[in-house]
């Protein structure tokens, strides 16, 4: 009442003084989530991929925490922001950067490809020498280290437990070095030990077959140097919101900006900030609306979820409270595309259970989304791999769409969403060659019109989060 009350005397006063009243906010517009959807288009998603693509190759061939790459990248999107009329904020925080100089394995003289965990400690440039022993089971209780000996380097299988409590045990049974065996094919180049491990030794991951090799050569010498740094950097995200709509109910999205150091990230994430950064143009700082929206570009994504959770954990209580939902977008233009939308009410009953409640309506209205635009969606785990991490462990319903990533498409897949059986959705994942011309430009387009859809009806109404 007090606000309506001081909004009312400055209308007042402004009248009285001659100044013309500041206009009325535009009465929510029903057919919004239509027109939105006709007016956020993949082509104008590429235009802003194609400028991601060029900072990328004029920095170095990455966006990364800490690289002029990625402030170039923020930079982008603050101009076009700010140019569609929008405040934008660029609160601060620090991360953890990690970098591997040197990755290499040899066993009895016979090098075996290895990658360095992230935030695995460093070895010495000349590495760290000892006879391989073998932990049993996976590693993840103390009993399983009782035949490494001190000085030896450890071998384990990866399994259900973190990285970092398996390189705990290893270092407390004396072992110099730990390798972990990757559970599928390939190498093991997504695990980390944690920014927090303390306690561990030098750990990097083989691929399976590799490992099968070594779990035969018990007592062989091996020589494993991991020549690694880690430093704090200070990075930033990028926060705009409209100006119309209540901002005690906010519908929020957001999308990771980092790259990986390997790479320009173009689908992971490209495609999902020029999905946010082409809708926020197209629906406009002032938009006829309910409820609030706000944009959120996160950095520091791909060292484990840290600008994300950096501005979550710094809201108070009340400020979290006036979240109505949020939705992620991450890597939704893999080349070998699959459609998949969070599962908000664990109706797979895989993996990490439903999300917040109200999830459940809006894993509905993306699905819709999809139907609408030509293609079946199938569910996916809240595994805690993007940036909903944070909103999910604060109480914030949550959804998103995802288009895989380094998981293999079935043939039922394949058969529903085309594309090529027993291949990665993305076989460029955190690879140089995860580039502009590898993006199924279709799966952008479709996704975008999801995208555009759900955002614009829940910016008219959340009473269907309450439904379930």
């Amino acid at each position: 009442m007090r606000t309506v009350r001081a909004l009312a005397l400055v209308a007042i006063t402004a009248v009285a003084c001659g100044a013309p009243a500041p206009p009325a906010p535009p009465a929510p517009d029903p057919a919004l989530p239509s027109r939105l959807v006709q007016e956020v288009t993949g082509e104008g998603a590429l235009a802003h991929l194609t400028e991601l693509q060029r900072i990328a190759d004029t920095h170095g061939g990455n966006r990364a925490l800490g690289t002029p790459g990625y402030d170039a990248s923020v930079d982008h999107v603050v101009r076009v922001l700010r140019d569609a009329g929008y405040d934008v904020q660029m609160p601060t925080f620090t991360a953890r950067r990690f970098e591997v100089q040197q990755e290499r394995l040899a066993v009895d003289g016979e090098e075996v490809a290895v990658s360095a965990l992230g935030f695995s400690p460093t070895t010495p440039e000349a590495g760290v020498t000892g006879p391989l022993t073998l932990m049993v089971g996976e590693g993840c209780d103390p009993a399983d280290a009782a035949a490494v000996t001190p000085g030896s380097i450890a071998l384990v299988r990866r399994g259900t437990c973190p990285f970092a409590q398996k390189a705990g045990h290893a270092a407390t049974a004396g072992a110099a070095g730990l390798i972990v065996i990757n559970n599928e094919d390939g190498p093991l180049e997504d695990g980390t030990l944690g920014e927090a491990a303390t306690g561990v030794v030098p750990t990097g991951g083989v691929s399976r077959e590799a490992g099968d090799a070594l779990a035969g050569r018990a007592g062989a010498s091996v020589t494993l140097t991991l020549v690694t740094t880690t430093q704090d950097t200070e990075s930033r995200n990028v926060i705009a919101q409209t100006r119309t709509g209540n901002p005690d109910e906010v519908v929020m999205a957001g999308a990771h900006l980092d790259s990986v150091p390997d790479g320009p990230g173009i689908n992971d994430n490209g495609t999902g900030v020029a999905t946010l950064l082409e809708t926020a143009v197209r629906l406009g700082s002032s938009p006829p609306v309910a409820n609030a929206v706000r944009f959120a570009f996160w950095g520091a994504e791909e060292v484990g979820l840290v600008g994300s959770t950096s501005y979550v954990q710094g809201l108070s209580e009340e400020e979290r409270g006036r979240i109505a939902l949020y939705i992620n977008l991450d890597m939704v233009g893999s080349p070998n595309a699959g459609y998949l939308v969070y599962d908000g009410d664990d109706s797979d009953r895989a993996g990490e259970g439903p999300g917040p409640a109200g999830s459940a309506a809006i894993e509905r209205v993306l699905v819709e989304g999809l139907a609408a635009a030509g293609v079946q969606a199938a569910g996916t785990d809240f595994s805690g791999r993007s940036d909903y991490g944070p909103f999910i462990e604060n109480g914030i319903p949550s959804g998103g769409l995802f288009t895989g990533a380094e998981e293999v498409k079935s043939a039922e897949e394949a058969q529903r969403w085309g594309g090529t059986a027993g291949e990665a959705y993305d076989r460029c994942y955190h690879q140089p060659c995860d580039r502009l011309d590898t993006v199924d430009r279709t799966a952008l387009d479709r996704n975008a019109d999801a995208f555009a859809n759900a955002l614009a009806r829940f910016a008219l109404s959340t009473e269907e989060l309450a439904r379930g």
